[in-house]
């Protein structure tokens, strides 16, 4: 799938997908959402704001307030891809994402997966 493609996705849409697939491996919606806010520093006020909306998965990340120092310590692949090998930013922080709520379905300890 081309990069244009996945930027242009509406963020609820894939919002949903992020959850369904933590949720069917035991975890929860809140724990998307935190690991959600501790990657781009939304508020849980902005992302139930923004999860109903017509926002784009690219301008989710583009708008992003502050982007966690420490998600360059996310290493690993997604899809086949080691996410800490991606040259393009924004398809970076989307993979840093999906890295993740991969560690979530996988159940990582929270603690590891903020890399606290």
């Amino acid at each position: 799938m081309d990069s244009e493609k996945v930027y242009r996705m509406d963020f609820s849409k894939v919002y949903g997908l992020l959850v369904d697939k933590a949720v069917r491996k035991g975890r929860t919606r809140q724990e998307v959402d935190q690991v959600t806010r501790w990657l781009t520093g939304y508020s849980q006020e902005a992302l139930e704001e923004i999860r109903p909306g017509d926002v784009t998965y690219g301008d989710f990340f583009r708008n992003a307030p502050q982007l966690n120092e420490n998600r360059r310590l996310i290493k690993g692949v997604v899809c086949g891809i080691r996410v800490e090998n991606i040259e393009e930013p924004l398809m970076q922080e989307i993979r840093y994402l999906d890295k993740l709520v991969d560690e979530l379905a996988k159940g990582k300890a929270m603690e590891k997966i903020l890399r606290g």
